[in-house]
């Protein structure tokens, strides 16, 4: 029987080595989130040198400098009413983008069914997408009045088509194997949509949602231009604030629509992850 001496000094130098190396996941955060702030730093040093090297003070309201934003805008008098107007936006985008979805994954699982469905019916979908709002807006008005519903339908018209052409696609590039797996069983239709079809196209839906849930905050504040009736949201308080060149309320509104639509874009991003996030691995 051997037995095997341990250095109980060497034993202690590579504990305290691992305790201190940090672990890979950190370095990778790290490493990730270094690039954005560098291109964050040189955007605000443009700013600023747009600001006081270029404009003539008597011209400075075309681009505040970013303190003056934060502290007259987004913490000025107006807060109150833009993060109440903000969080009418969010109703409004998160509405429309769910009767998007539901309207889009139907859509696209109709047209999978077969190719004569996909042939009639996708080609509306395109047209849709195609259709220049301003052609619609005395329409919608019309329909549903100058308010939150039309507001609403603004935003589903933008935010349908990528959940259709990714819901699409998704149900479509099934493996073939798989396919073929599931035929020597002889399922019914529904059956092969409902176990094999629609869990794989998650990735493609979720990269369709992520897609359109930007596009409803945009159809939100497009709608807040076109239709002002009912309580305000923050496209109409961009229109006011441009209107009575108070720039640093408008430079703090757009900065707040802007950061809304990051919200909801990585948020559909770490729900398709943790859906789909386990099983699928995007090459």
């Amino acid at each position: 029987m051997t037995t095997t001496d341990t250095d109980p000094k060497s034993t202690t130098e590579v504990a305290v080595a691992a305790r201190s190396k940090p672990p890979k996941k950190s370095r990778n955060v790290l490493r990730g989130l270094s690039g954005p702030l560098i291109v964050l730093l040189l955007v605000l040093g443009a700013w600023y040198l747009v600001s006081y090297a270029i404009l003539d003070p008597d011209r400075r309201f075309l681009m505040p400098p970013p303190h003056k934003v934060i502290t007259d805008g987004l913490f000025g008098p107006s807060a109150q009413e833009m993060w109440e107007a903000l969080g009418r936006t969010t109703v409004v985008a998160l509405t429309g983008l769910a009767i998007a979805a539901a309207i889009g994954i139907t859509w696209a699982v109709i047209m999978s069914q077969s190719r004569m469905m996909e042939n009639a019916l996708f080609p509306y979908a395109v047209i849709l997408q195609c259709i220049p709002i301003l052609a619609l807006v005395p329409l919608v008005g019309f329909w549903f009045g100058f308010g939150f519903s039309a507001r609403v339908f603004v935003c589903v018209l933008i935010a349908l088509f990528p959940i259709v052409s990714n819901t699409l696609f998704g149900l479509k590039s099934v493996d073939r194997q798989m396919r073929d797996l599931f035929a020597l069983h002889h399922p019914s239709r529904m059956t092969v949509l409902r176990k094999l079809e629609f869990p794989a196209a998650l990735p493609a839906i979720f990269a369709g949602l992520r897609i359109s849930a930007g596009l409803a905050v945009v159809g939100a504040i497009v709608g807040d231009f076109f239709f002002k009736q009912g309580n305000p949201g923050i496209g109409i308080l961009i229109d006011n604030y441009r209107s009575r060149l108070q720039s640093e309320e408008l430079f703090a509104s757009i900065i707040l629509a802007s950061l809304l639509g990051v919200a909801v874009f990585w948020f559909f991003g770490w729900l398709g992850n943790r859906v789909v996030g386990r099983w699928y691995q995007p090459t």
